[in-house]
């Protein structure tokens, strides 16, 4: 409440129901979770636990998202569990990740002779079928290149990969004095995918995906603290000097009583090469977009930049008569509305996303967050999408070298036991019959491996 902590412990508070619940989840065949919400699997007493505010403003979950996605996403971060309190697993880049990751790639790309095109749109692409060899080709698409249309044929040589869906569609930027617009218009990239989808039913079904913006936006935005006093804030928060040049939040930092469910984080700065040293930039996102803030009354859709930074700055804690002051000429703000950033966690039958390389094709794949890989990852992650990268090279070009599997910790006892130990705050198993099973164990299996594993992860 107004920059006071919540202390939470490090607890889950998950309770024995609440525990069964994450257990039944995470035991079922993913068969079984298709197009289900978590809250059709899920009752209100796991809604109301530390573990589902941890989870959701980590992951950006909401209650009618996919229970199969979130399956799949405690499966491949099982063993991070125990560090979801104080999210000590997250990892950072030196800088934004534009400066760290994509420019660096893009340069080497363009070295090797990679063309770049911008300023284009493809807008439709032509498949030919031979139904007696049972064969799929891409033989054609539509671009808009600086405005003027053309058609690129292919020939038998060329490859086509395909990013289909996009979670920054129709994205757009308001600033300090402008609410960023929603913009449910036309959108280039799930057009193509709804023009392609036609075409063959093994494609997916891109409407699954974006077709309830409502339920798929979210806003997010940057915050540019330029008055030192602020800083100051955000350190009694943080317990660290946000100029020391090391990661400052750790992770995120949520407060549980706003009414946007407003969550804000501040990587080791600068977070750009060529920041000013004496500015801190933020980053800052709610979950619930359409909903009155606690101090502006506004929901965060309707807010400007300098209002989202009033908002940030009551729940920091700062002084009501200080806030118009600093949030006027302390910060910059630019609030970016996005409608689809959350359309890869609707709910979704494993048909609904179109296979990497879709049978029988020949020259053509589809990459990322949208097509559905044979490697056992989640979605939202940047291997995701590698995996997908490597999967189509592979396959199209009869590569005899296998996708590197995700981190097998789902796979082994010992991270099982340990989170098992985590989820439970700490408790020790209850067994049936108390010291009386207790001692039949021991004497049954005292000098097995299962006593041993089940000690070391202090169950018993």
């Amino acid at each position: 409440e107004q920059g006071k902590s919540w202390p939470t412990n490090g607890k889950f508070t998950l309770s024995n129901k609440a525990q069964k619940e994450l257990m039944k989840i995470f035991l079922a065949d993913t068969d079984s979770l298709q197009d289900k919400r978590i809250d059709e699997v899920f009752s209100s007493e796991f809604f109301s636990s530390n573990f589902w505010m941890y989870w959701r403003t980590m992951f950006a979950f909401e209650t009618w998202h996919s229970a199969l996605e979130m399956k799949l996403y405690l499966h491949r971060f099982i063993h991070h569990i125990d560090g979801l309190p104080d999210f000590s697993a997250l990892k950072f880049t030196k800088y934004n990740q534009y400066e760290s990751l994509t420019l660096p790639l893009v340069k080497w790309l363009s070295e090797q002779g990679v063309q770049f095109s911008y300023d284009s749109e493809v807008t439709d692409v032509d498949f030919a079928n031979d139904p007696h060899k049972g064969t799929k080709r891409a033989v054609s698409f539509n671009l808009l290149d600086h405005q003027q249309k053309r058609v690129i044929n292919l020939s038998d040589d060329d490859l086509l990969f395909l990013t289909i869906g996009s979670l920054v569609d129709n994205s757009d930027e308001g600033d300090h004095h402008t609410p960023a617009q929603l913009n449910k218009g036309p959108a280039p990239a799930w057009d193509l995918w709804k023009k392609i989808a036609l075409k063959d039913s093994s494609f997916g079904r891109p409407e699954v995906f974006c077709s309830n913006i409502d339920q798929t936006k979210w806003e997010s935005a940057t915050i540019t603290t330029l008055d030192e006093r602020i800083p100051r804030y955000i350190e009694k928060i943080s317990h660290r000097n946000p100029y020391s040049g090391r990661v400052v939040t750790g992770g995120i930092v949520t407060a549980t009583d706003s009414s946007w469910l407003l969550s804000w984080t501040v990587n080791r700065q600068p977070h750009f090469k060529n920041q000013p040293k004496d500015q801190i930039v933020v980053w800052f996102y709610g979950l619930y977009n359409d909903v009155p803030g606690d101090y502006v009354g506004k929901t965060l859709q309707e807010s400007t930049g300098e209002e989202i930074v009033q908002e940030w700055l009551y729940h920091m804690g700062v002084p009501e008569d200080e806030i118009a002051e600093l949030a006027a000429t302390g910060a910059q703000c630019v609030p970016v509305m996005m409608p689809y950033v959350t359309s890869f966690f609707m709910p979704r039958k494993h048909t609904d996303r179109p296979a990497v390389v879709p049978d029988g094709s020949k020259n053509f794949a589809f990459i990322g967050q949208f097509a559905q890989s044979a490697t056992r990852d989640c979605i939202f992650t940047t291997e995701y999408s590698v995996r997908t990268a490597m999967e189509s090279v592979y396959s199209l070009l009869g590569i005899e070298r296998g996708v590197p599997e995700v981190y097998n910790s789902t796979f082994d006892v010992r991270v099982l036991l340990g989170a098992a130990h985590s989820l439970a705050d700490g408790q020790k198993a209850k067994l049936p019959g108390g010291h009386f099973s207790k001692g039949w164990l021991d004497r049954k299996f005292k000098h097995t491996e299962i006593v041993r594993l089940l000690k070391e992860s202090e169950l018993l």
